[in-house]
């Protein structure tokens, strides 16, 4: 379902489990649906107005090198840096850059075995300290899917949690 606040724009970006999309296009939305143990994450340049947006289903790619070569979104070592190159082909640059993360929750894994949101979670913020990045804002863990939403005219990101209001967690101004 559209959010409310994100109505009246004329293009929304659907990034769908295991892709990532990069746009300066003012008019659009980045979204993805069902973060549950999946991580989102969402970053933006203001000022050259570049959003780019990813939807990783597992840590690391060493499991299937060949799907990660085909796929790269599909794996937090191997879609963060492809997130990161499709910002840079629009001008985005790595030391103005705010990054959301959402997702990596507990989903259909009531005994905690897979632990596959926390793995994600742990993947992202080693990559993370290895390159000087910090995460801006983030909602992650629990036991609910998430949808996320990147403005791309203000850097606004919001989330939409299973049985929740809406809620911006990163809010330029």
């Amino acid at each position: 379902m559209p959010s409310p606040s994100l109505s009246g724009f004329a293009l929304r970006v659907v990034v769908d489990i295991a892709d990532l999309a990069a746009t300066n296009n003012q008019n659009a939305v980045l979204t993805t649906y069902s973060l549950g143990s999946c991580l989102g994450v969402a970053i933006y340049d203001p000022v050259v107005k570049v959003g780019a947006l990813l939807h990783a289903m597992l840590p690391d790619s060493s499991i299937n090198q060949s799907k990660a070569a085909a796929q790269p979104a599909m794996f937090i070592d191997t879609g963060i840096p492809a997130l990161f190159r499709a910002a840079y082909e629009f001008q985005a640059q790595k030391h103005r850059l705010r990054i959301c993360v959402a997702g990596g929750a507990q989903i259909m894994d009531s005994t905690g075995f897979f632990n596959i949101g926390k793995r994600n979670y742990e993947a992202i913020m080693a990559i993370f300290q290895a390159h000087g990045l910090r995460i801006h804002a983030e909602q992650v863990g629990g036991l609910s899917s998430r949808s996320m939403y990147l403005n791309v005219a203000t850097g606004e990101v919001r989330l939409k949690v299973s049985g929740q209001q809406e809620e911006c967690i990163l809010c330029p101004g």
